[in-house]
């Protein structure tokens, strides 16, 4: 007789019994006895899974199985589910094309850095250590490059940002689009970059220098063109570079170039006239508004009925006034002068109060008028006072008539522009101009948290000229996954719609669906609502693993990526979209 043990097998055993069928599966050995087989049923596995059923079967059959400890292991584990996300991005946008039509070294680089910028923005050097600890380097084929031949592929960004800013006027801006731009700076750490001077600080770095830089985009905020320069530039002194990039370089003829009163000043107002294909949309300085008013071009009784009037002034000819009144604006400029006036009255206090006590060696006048100026300046306050001084005697008191005079001015804004109502009614004028906080919104993304611009500490000109160009490429990137995403974002859907449609004077406020989602924190669908940054580093979580097979004497390798969870898969699935 054969040894019993080979001879243990599972027999699978169907019965039918009154139209149904039954299967059971029993664990025998089989053996001859007389010239018969006889089976011996040594158990019944038909209570146990088929997996595992079939694993006993091969098992007795010879098979030999391990565990998973013991056929390969985890070698490592990198996080990919953002950098999928950003490249995603990369192909939906067709950036490649965008940079450059041939592949080269240079391009793949300078996708790396964009999409770095966007996922953990740092130095060129730590950006190299970063990338080997994500999947991003792998993806692009760049693991082996070091911080030189960034600074490299920098040099090449930079030649070629006439050539990308163009395309991107190609897809974003036609004949007749309106333009908003807008000018920021940031701060500037070292002393060798001669763009870095002393100006205009915005970013409350006070004794650094700063470089100044300017934003074009399309009427959706979204980025067009960048330009960089000194610290000590004016932001008028920038709009004519502006003109002749929007003329010559992307050859548009007729757009709406929208900017702020600071920005479009008369001067640059004139300068725009000489083209009569550019047309401005901006607003009326202080100054501007009380000269109206004193010639009863403007009063507040225009206000008694509407928040909005279009009118006209011999002083601005062939220029159309949208003349607005907010309440609540004039509520907030009413309380913030008198806490300054009030705040500037304790400071003369004290100066009075020093000046009586002052009687051994009394303050000269001059000395006087030096603390007093500086007490006037801190609030900017000195046109609302009247001071006496003299050797030893210092009073002050309120000019009344001077806070009358700015009160008619509270919660009273003036939009100014060249374009027809045929083109731009009233109410569209001053949603239009109001669009540039899509540009403010640019600057603080490129600012903030998020893309991290600042502080600059490259030493030379065009290394800071690539570095800011890198980063609105990395903004035009973000722009649009943040378009993509916002449903699942504490963002407004409702957002671009409304801005057209609502009263646009009153303050903005947000839809109900937006408010519904900062209240509960989850969408409609009950999915978890995010920042931009929890949801990359949520998408991060989904890691690409590399095992290595234990038995195979040649070290081989294979790779598998983490299932999304619901989460990540809407993501993907919007982002695809």
């Amino acid at each position: 007789m054969r040894n019993p043990s080979a001879a243990i097998h599972v027999a699978k055993i169907v019965r039918k019994h009154q139209g149904k069928t039954y299967v059971s599966y029993l664990l025998r050995r089989s053996y001859r006895q007389g010239g018969k087989v006889k089976h011996l049923t040594l158990g019944n596995l038909s209570h146990l899974p088929e997996r595992l059923i079939d694993i006993i079967r091969r098992s007795l059959q010879g098979e030999a199985f391990v565990t998973s400890d013991e056929a390969f292991r985890t070698v490592a584990t990198k996080p990919h589910g953002h950098v999928e996300a950003v490249l995603t991005t990369f192909r939906k946008l067709d950036l490649e094309n965008l940079l450059a039509t041939q592949p080269s070294r240079q391009r793949s680089l300078i996708l790396a850095l964009i999409a770095q910028r966007v996922l953990f923005p740092c130095s060129k050097l730590a950006t190299t250590r970063h990338w080997h600890s994500t999947t991003l380097a792998e993806e692009l084929a760049v693991a082996d490059a070091d911080s030189k031949e960034l600074y490299a592929a920098m040099d090449w960004l930079l030649a070629r940002q006439p050539a990308i800013e163009k395309r991107l006027a190609q897809r974003h801006l036609t004949e007749g689009a309106v333009v908003l731009y807008d000018v920021s700076s940031s701060y500037y750490e070292g002393h060798t970059c001669p763009l870095a001077c002393y100006g205009h600080d915005r970013d409350g770095k006070k004794g650094l220098p700063i470089i100044v830089y300017g934003l074009l985009t399309d009427a959706q905020g979204r980025p067009v063109a960048l330009d960089v320069y000194p610290g000590n530039t004016a932001d008028p002194a920038t709009v004519p570079n502006q003109i002749a990039t929007l003329r010559e370089r992307f050859a548009l003829t007729r757009v709406v170039l929208v900017g702020d009163r600071g920005m479009l000043t008369q001067t640059q107002i004139d300068t725009l006239k000489k083209y009569p294909g550019l047309g401005w949309i901006s607003a009326l300085r202080s100054e501007a508004i009380r000269a109206l008013i004193a010639k009863g071009a403007l009063g507040r009784s225009l206000f008694d009925q509407v928040n909005l009037a279009e009118i006209t002034a011999p002083d601005f000819p062939g220029e159309r006034l949208m003349a607005c009144y907010n309440p609540l604006l004039a509520d907030q400029r009413r309380a913030k002068r008198q806490r300054l006036l009030t705040a500037t009255e304790q400071d003369l206090q004290r100066l009075a109060a020093e000046v009586q006590r002052r009687t051994k060696k009394p303050l000269t006048a001059a000395a006087i008028g030096l603390k007093a100026g500086k007490v006037i300046g801190r609030h900017k306050m000195a046109k609302h006072f009247q001071l006496r001084i003299a050797d030893g005697s210092f009073t002050w008191s309120r000019d009344e008539a001077s806070i009358t005079c700015e009160e008619q001015l509270d919660g009273i804004y003036v939009v100014r522009t060249s374009e027809p109502a045929t083109a731009f009614s009233p109410a569209d004028c001053v949603r239009t101009y109001k669009s540039l906080s899509l540009v403010e919104r640019a600057f603080r993304c490129l600012k903030g948290i998020d893309l991290l611009v600042r502080p600059i500490r490259h030493r030379v000109g065009p290394r800071v000229r690539a570095h800011l160009f890198l980063c609105l490429l990395a903004y035009y990137v973000e722009w649009h996954m943040r378009k993509a995403l916002q449903s699942l974002l504490f963002a407004d859907e409702e957002l671009d719609q409304d801005r057209w449609q609502r009263d646009p004077v009153k303050p903005a406020g947000a839809s109900e669906s937006a408010k519904a989602k900062k209240k509960t924190q989850k969408t409609a669908e009950g999915v978890a609502v995010h920042s931009f940054a929890t949801l990359l580093a949520h998408l991060a979580t989904r890691s690409r693993n590399t095992h290595q097979i234990v038995s195979d004497p040649t070290g081989a390798t294979f790779q598998q990526i983490t299932e999304p969870d619901a989460l990540q898969a809407e993501a993907l699935r919007l982002l695809k979209l």
